[in-house]
């Protein structure tokens, strides 16, 4: 066999590997139902009024600052990008530059909100739907909880804040991934789902506090669950790239996740082998609930 057969055999070899993980990761993300948890989020958001509160004490100065980044964000860079993706995409870039200039303001806008506005109040409305779903043992290990009916009224003061604040490597990452916008279509599809793969595991950081999970473990739980984080942070993401309501679905996706906990909590409880629920059990239980 000469060289030249031999690389390519390798190459093959390495292209089918890699198509078999590609495939049963995505198996495992179907499976997983993970996908629906933001969607349940809204129905849920909608349905148990006293979560309102923490986004109605925020609304007013974080719809203004959501309005004012991507206000700004289209007049100063939208023209430019669309002009540098025509070049790759074509006619496309009219459609493709929209998405990277919402995925950017998106980004701006999450840092600044999460770290200065509603980083309590994305906590609060966590914690206060674990109480909804008769946890308080869970949110009384990070946190004082009150007797009476409103299970956002019941919450206490906090131990500790579990929310890190946005990274520099959390930066330079996403900067790396925007040339991948480049690519029509593609490209941009790619984008989101790197984006997602980050977002999965962040959106369970209260969790994670509350479950009182060294790093090791923290690790370890998400590497076990990468393809059901990965189904749920994509459609988190997008949802939360829509302007300006974008501050809503972050609320309602904070409401998916902790059910997606409270649900991983309760077959704990009712005798499953792990932290999280068996696959196929919680994509049965996902589907009738939403």
């Amino acid at each position: 066999m000469s060289a030249s057969e031999r690389v390519t055999n390798k190459v093959k070899e390495v292209a089918n590997q890699d198509f078999s993980q590609a495939k049963e990761l995505a198996n495992e993300a179907f499976r997983s139902a993970a996908y629906l948890y933001p969607f349940k989020g809204i129905v849920y958001f909608f349905t148990n009024r006293t979560l309102w509160k923490p986004l109605a004490a925020k609304l007013v100065p974080t719809l203004s600052l959501g309005l004012g980044v991507t206000v700004f964000m289209f007049a100063v860079t939208y023209v430019p990008q669309a002009a540098m993706l025509s070049i790759f995409n074509g006619p496309l870039a009219i459609f493709t530059t929209v998405l990277l200039v919402l995925s950017e303001a998106s980004t701006i806008f999450s840092v600044l909100s999460k770290n200065f506005l509603i980083d309590d109040a994305l906590i609060d409305t966590f914690d206060g739907t674990l109480l909804t779903r008769n946890l308080h043992t869970l949110v009384e290990n990070e946190r004082q909880v009150k007797s009476g009916n409103d299970a956002v009224g019941k919450l206490g003061k906090l131990v500790s804040k579990p929310f890190a604040k946005f990274t520099p490597s959390a930066i330079i990452r996403y900067f790396m991934y925007l040339p991948l916008n480049f690519i029509p279509v593609v490209g941009t599809v790619i984008f989101v789902i790197l984006q997602g793969r980050k977002f999965g595991p962040t959106a369970h950081a209260r969790y994670f506090q509350l479950k009182q999970m060294k790093k090791p473990e923290k690790e370890q739980f998400i590497e076990k669950r990468k393809a059901a984080y990965a189904s749920f942070g994509v459609p988190a993401v997008l949802l939360e790239l829509v302007p300006i309501l974008g501050i809503f679905f972050s609320f309602t996706n904070t409401v998916g996740a902790a059910l997606w906990a409270a649900d991983m909590e309760q077959n704990q409880r009712s005798g499953g082998s792990s932290t999280a629920p068996n696959l196929r059990n919680q994509a049965e239980r996902a589907r009738k609930e939403l």
